[in-house]
Formats: structure tokens, C-alpha cells, sequence
């Protein structure tokens, strides 16, 4: 028979195994750590990068959102001297006097 002893021993030996062979040692964690840190900082680059080309997007589109805004301001303006400009014209076929 099998005594309480070597039962109680045996289950000690292996709970401590189990314990043990899920403990990971301070230079692997660092390694890990290591590995995962140099993503991070690869994709705050990747980041920062995408962040200035967004920024100079937007800065352009800026610029040709008021460029736009004047041409439409001129274009205004040119449509009614030409609107001016053939009333004129249509006046003096009326005025003058038919061959």
C-alpha cells in the first residue's frame, strides 16, 4: 500500500513542477519585451511619418480651397461685367438704325 507520505510527496514534486515550467526567466521576458518595443517604436515612426503627410495634405488642400474661393470671387465678377457688356451690345443693335 501506497502511503500518505509518498502520496503527499509525490503531489508536492509535482506541483512544484507545474509551478516551475510556467516561470519565465527575466532574460527571456527582457527579449520579449525587446522584440515587441521595437514594433512599437517601427510603428510610432511609420506614425509620425503618416502624420506629416496627412498635416501637408491637409495644408495643401487648405491652400486650394481658398485659391478656389478667389477664382470663384473673380469668376463673379467677370460674369457680370460680361453680363454688362452684352446688355450694351444688345442695346446698340436695338439703336441702330436698320439698312
Amino acid at each position: 500500500m501506497i502511503t500518505s507520505v509518498k502520496v503527499i510527496s509525490a503531489l508536492g514534486i509535482m506541483a512544484c513542477s507545474l509551478g516551475l515550467g510556467g516561470c519565465a526567466t527575466k532574460s527571456y521576458v527582457r527579449e520579449q519585451v525587446a522584440i515587441v518595443d521595437q514594433r512599437v517604436s517601427a510603428l510610432e515612426g511609420r506614425l509620425a511619418e503618416t502624420d506629416g503627410v496627412a498635416r501637408a495634405a491637409r495644408g495643401e488642400a487648405q491652400a486650394a480651397a481658398g485659391q478656389a474661393q478667389t477664382n470663384t470671387q473673380r469668376l463673379d465678377a467677370l460674369t457680370s461685367r460680361v453680363d454688362g457688356v452684352e446688355q450694351r451690345m444688345v442695346e446698340a443693335q436695338r439703336k441702330r438704325p436698320r439698312n
